[in-house]
């Protein structure tokens, strides 16, 4: 029986490729969350990194990732394929793990995590449109949803074993990085033995996505999407920002990862229902209502650096990032065609990278200068500033 087959509303019946693709996540997630929850910590603390080079280092990771996917999308359009791009991408993630445990100055660091980036960036595109490939249309939402809620299932388990493995061993970051390299290596060979791809009918011929004519057959639907979500992420600045200010409460050292832990709970918690949620809801009451939490969640963090102020912030930005990141997914899947859903992803994610590289830069130079409590008020802001522009012109959802 194909991927395609089944499409009732349980999740239990999504196609068997979607909780493939979900699992693979997980594994990757796992992997990479073991060392991106103890990375900023290891370049303060052991490196000697400033919050501008933590804030550089993480937004151009970041952009990297999302930039690569323009090429790595349109790529898979072109070829009709889109797993041999996802294996490649996964594959060179999980190379790149040892070179933390190695790496003795920033500038190894950045390598290793430009490097793992770009992996990310080939793979993300082309698996965002082999899930939109493999789920029924109007399963869509639920399909994104669930992939997501895994995916964030591995964002809490590899900080808990960062945990465990950093009382376990006195604080040895290294020898945490060499474990995460295990979840990598796994999460390659499930998507190599465990997804299969749909077939694209024979007739199609090949033909350039990023040509002036299938750009506009993207359509202003599709770019209104896009300038959404480049705003938005101008608001949500990298992560590594919330473990730097459960830091400054004086946590130990080894039980800050729990703050990445408790996001990513409520973050796989939340995932699944607003996917639900959007496949018979309004897309833009569902993205306002992001926004209205991620505004509360940057005034709870602003307000205190105790670690119950960190506790309660976190779990809002959680929550956020459950509302809107399948939902904006699921956006640009409704409002591209079928035959440019790859290159759709890729240029959606051009415009976030650039904001998030933006964004991260900013939040850097905001710290350093002005404090923490500044960085997260300018987060607020800037989510008031996309709340005006949905307020300006709703996107039809």
């Amino acid at each position: 029986m194909s991927d395609t087959a089944n499409s009732p509303s349980s999740p239990t019946r999504l196609p068997r490729g979607i909780w493939m693709l979900g699992f693979v996540s997980l594994l990757m997630d796992v992997s990479s969350e073991m060392i991106h929850s103890l990375l900023p910590l290891f370049m303060v603390g052991t490196l000697g990194a400033s919050a501008l080079v933590v804030g550089l280092i993480e937004g151009l990771a970041e952009a990297t990732a999302l930039i690569v996917k323009v090429f790595s999308g349109a790529l898979s359009d072109y070829l009709g394929k889109r797993k041999g791009l996802a294996v490649f991408g996964y594959a060179l993630g999980a190379l790149t793990k040892p070179v933390f445990a190695l790496a003795s100055s920033t500038g190894l660091v950045l390598a290793a995590r430009l490097a793992d980036r770009i992996g990310k960036g080939i793979r993300g595109a082309p698996r965002d449109a082999l899930v939109a490939d493999i789920a029924p249309p109007e399963l869509r939402g639920a399909a994104f949803g669930l992939r997501q809620s895994l995916d964030t299932v591995g964002a809490f388990v590899g900080p808990l074993l960062a945990v465990g493995l950093m009382l376990l061993w006195d604080n040895d970051f290294r020898a945490v990085f060499w474990v995460a390299v295990i979840p990598g290596l796994l999460a390659v060979a499930v998507l190599i033995f465990g997804v299969h791809e749909p077939d694209r009918p024979a007739h199609e011929a090949r033909r350039n996505p990023i040509s002036r004519t299938n750009l506009l057959r993207l359509g202003s639907p599709y770019w209104w999407v896009v300038a959404v979500g480049g705003l938005f992420t101008l608001a949500r600045f990298s992560e590594a920002f919330l473990v730097l200010r459960a830091e400054q409460g004086g946590m130990v050292l080894a039980l800050i990862p729990l703050v990445m832990v408790a996001m990513n709970i409520v973050y796989s918690l939340s995932a699944y229902p607003f996917g639900k949620l959007s496949d018979r809801c309004s897309h833009t009451k569902l993205l306002a209502g992001g926004l209205v939490v991620l505004i509360a969640a940057d005034l709870v963090l602003a307000s205190s650096a105790h670690w119950t102020a960190v506790l309660g912030g976190v779990a809002l930005w959680g929550v956020h990032l459950g509302m809107t990141q399948g939902l904006l997914a699921t956006m640009v899947a409704d409002t591209a065609p079928a035959d440019l859903r790859g290159t759709a992803f890729g240029f959606f994610n051009l415009v976030s990278g650039m904001a998030m590289l933006l964004a991260s830069v900013c939040a850097g130079l905001l710290w350093d200068i002005y404090g923490a409590a500044f960085t997260f008020y300018a987060g607020a802001a800037f989510c008031g500033l996309t709340l005006a522009l949905l307020a300006v012109r709703r996107q039809p959802g």
